[in-house]
């Protein structure tokens, strides 16, 4: 996060965002059921899908770490199998002195759901936020279209 762009700013507990609100609820939530016994990590991600609907996911490490599975595939993996595959918005949680950015294969697998512009809130459990896009998360994505022979 120490490079920014227009599109990102960080706001210290802003409960003012009506529909960031029932995301950060719906993240916190979930975060509780983490499953993070090595780290004590627990992370919570949901996903809001092209219908409206909101995938939640968590982190679940297992006794192979770091052989586990990140909060944000996790929703997407709860959205994929509801039969949906367009993120519309990202909002990520975690108990951590800032928001934390999603690893480079989770920012990989947003964008594949997610056009560039889509919003993605990464914030603490404390309430503050970084508001930041997809594109922003992994600018010069590899995508589909990379696979197209010329």
């Amino acid at each position: 996060m120490h490079h920014r762009t227009d599109s990102t700013r960080i706001v210290r507990n802003d409960k003012s965002r009506s529909t960031g609100m029932n995301l950060r609820d719906a993240a916190l939530k979930v975060r509780l059921n983490a499953y993070a016994p090595y780290s004590g990590f627990k992370v919570g991600a949901v996903v809001k899908s092209g219908s409206g609907a909101v995938f939640s996911g968590v982190n679940v490490e297992n006794a192979a770490y770091p052989e586990g599975t990140c909060a944000e595939a996790g929703a997407i993996a709860a959205m994929i199998a509801a039969g949906e595959t367009k993120v519309t918005e990202v909002y990520v949680v975690a108990d951590a002195p800032r928001p934390v950015p999603p690893c480079g294969g989770c920012r990989q697998k947003l964008s594949e759901f997610a056009v560039g512009d889509v919003p993605v809130t990464l914030a603490t459990t404390e309430g503050t936020e970084y508001h930041t896009t997809v594109a922003d998360l992994l600018p010069g994505a590899f995508v589909t279209a990379d696979m197209e022979r010329a």
